[in-house]
């Protein structure tokens, strides 16, 4: 009996997906539940296990893209699952030794590498590129700068530290810091909390904050709900269990989907200064960079403290600059005083 492998439906909105991975191949035995495929749309990567125990043939290779429904495997249940695998091919009398069929001499190949390779880019590679145009075509994206002295961050993490990762299983992250700053800051200027939608501005009054995590199949922007909820500790697990979903492929739709402003470290890669590109329909988008130890004038004296550029992108056609000179200075002084970001968890 054979029966089909087909691509599952993965969204209303999704009618395709590209193979990424066959984890099998084919006449190979399989058994249920053991996983065949991976398969990548152009929001999240989807897993797709035996249904049961079979002989696998593959009808489409890795990295095709194949509409939701195709069938993309057969697995013969009805074969005995001790067969011998194609590979080792018997006759009527045993086991026959590999036959080496005579052929020309072949030519000698240069051992030079190809000076290029092309292969076409992955459904989520693609959507991220759409959106990247759409944004900078629909937006009047402006970028505005500041920076923060992270000397009081950097000094409280150290001294809570160990009793926070005892105490909560995770460790105290910059991130947790920025995010708080960032609802206190999206209080105090609630136009950033807000977006177009055809002649209507729509304000929002929650907090739901996307974190971009980069992964091997590209950037991604799950969103931690209601953060002016949470505490730094809660806000920490979230973060750790996105970034586990990520890089296993296992994150949701309903994971990426809601965000009214979004977060981006690329400091992490030691960038020290970016003009992100802001992650629509959202009006605001905040850039970490690498810390640096720099001279700053203090009181009248040149200090050496940790500094970090801020970059604030912004949809200009909402935003005026006051507005995001103010919410850069608001998330700036949280930062530089850190209690007030406990306090207001």
């Amino acid at each position: 009996m054979l029966i089909d492998v087909r691509v599952p439906a993965a969204g209303e909105s999704i009618t395709s997906a590209n193979l990424a991975r066959w984890h099998k191949q084919s006449g190979e035995t399989v058994r249920q539940g053991e996983l065949l495929v991976t398969l990548e749309t152009d929001k999240v990567a989807n897993e797709l296990a035996a249904a049961t125990d079979g002989i696998l043939e593959i009808l489409i290779p890795e990295g095709q893209e194949v509409a939701i429904g195709t069938p993309i495997a057969r697995l013969e249940t009805n074969a005995p699952m001790n067969s011998i695998s194609p590979t080792s091919p018997t006759s009527p009398t045993g086991p026959t030794s590999p036959i080496l069929p005579a052929v020309p001499e072949i030519p000698h190949l240069p051992s030079s590498a190809p000076r290029s390779t092309r292969r076409q880019m992955s459904p989520l590679r693609r959507k991220i590129a759409t959106q990247l145009v759409n944004a900078q075509q629909s937006a009047a994206i402006l970028t505005t700068f500041n920076e923060v002295d992270m000397s009081a961050v950097l000094d409280l993490r150290q001294q809570v530290q160990e009793s926070f990762t005892s105490k909560h299983g995770v460790k105290l992250g910059l991130m947790s810091f920025f995010i708080k700053a960032v609802v206190i800051a999206l209080k105090q200027v609630p136009a950033i909390n807000a977006r177009i939608d055809g002649t209507d501005i729509v304000e929002n009054h929650f907090y739901d904050i996307g974190v971009a995590i980069s992964t091997a199949r590209g950037l991604l922007v799950p969103v931690l709900r209601d953060c002016d909820q949470k505490s730094l500790a809660r806000i920490e697990q979230d973060i750790v269990g996105y970034a586990e979903k990520s890089h296993a492929g296992t994150i949701t739709l309903e994971d990426l989907q809601g965000g009214v402003f979004t977060v981006s470290n690329g400091g992490v890669y030691g960038s020290l200064l970016s003009t992100p590109i802001l992650n629509p329909p959202q009006s605001g988008l905040l850039g970490m960079h690498t810390i640096q130890q720099r001279p700053v004038a203090i009181a009248g004296r040149v200090v050496i403290r940790p500094m970090m550029y801020l970059a604030l992108s912004y949809d200009h056609r909402l935003v005026d600059g006051r507005e995001a000179v103010t919410f850069l200075n608001h998330v700036k002084a949280s930062l530089e005083a850190p209690i007030c970001l406990i306090l207001e968890a």
